[in-house]
């Protein structure tokens, strides 16, 4: 019995020995190997934020070229409205300048109408010059009010920039170069000349 009970003492100790060490290998090995999932995850997890801060980036950036692609059509628009705005006022400006003068006109063809009607009921006729006076006096006093002047050139130096000689004659009594006469009145707007004076202009004692 002692032999017998040598050899099961000696067994079991071995067998436990080998079921010990496979254990450990295997844990050993398991822990050895890699596990792919994770790794994947690893690597592809950075991958995709980039991916889609990308994403938004770009995102971005096309609302943002969007948004200054309608804002400069709006401006030319608005530009283009403008000028066309401006150009219609210039227009409008030109082809009615002179309203304020017509108006005042108005009012001397009034004049004129009423002496010419005082005129025909009227026997006397200074009466009638007297009115026609009137009218002319208001008349160049409303020209003044528009900047506009009478040239009267009447015993003045003659100058070209505002005389236009019609004629010369020989007078004794006045110095060459001299109005000795006038047929129509110049007149000028501000500095700008609207109609010279035609005059007559002296060239001295008798010489030609």
């Amino acid at each position: 019995m002692k032999p017998d009970e040598e050899k099961e003492t000696a067994f079991e100790p071995t067998s436990g020995t080998v079921s010990d060490a496979n254990s450990g290998d295997l844990h050993e090995a398991e822990a050895a190997e890699p596990d792919g999932r994770d790794d994947d995850q690893v690597a592809d997890g950075p991958a995709e934020t980039q991916t889609e801060r990308l994403q938004a980036s770009l995102e971005a950036a096309e609302a943002a070229a969007a948004e200054s692609q309608d804002l400069y059509l709006r401006e030319r628009a608005e530009l283009e409205n403008f000028k066309k705005r401006s150009m219609r006022e210039r227009s409008e400006a030109l082809r009615y300048a002179a309203e304020p003068l017509a108006r005042d006109l108005l009012g001397v063809i009034d004049n004129l109408e009423r002496a010419l009607d005082h005129a025909r009921a009227s026997e006397d006729p200074s009466s009638v010059v007297e009115g026609v006076d009137l009218v002319l006096k208001g008349a160049l006093e409303m020209l003044g009010r528009h900047g506009i002047e009478r040239i009267d050139a009447t015993g003045a130096a003659f100058d070209p920039a505002i005389h236009e000689a019609v004629a010369q004659v020989p007078d004794d009594s006045v110095e060459a170069n001299r109005v000795v006469e006038q047929y129509l009145p110049g007149y000028r707007m501000h500095e700008r000349l609207l109609r010279a004076a035609q005059v007559t202009v002296s060239t001295g004692s008798g010489q030609n």
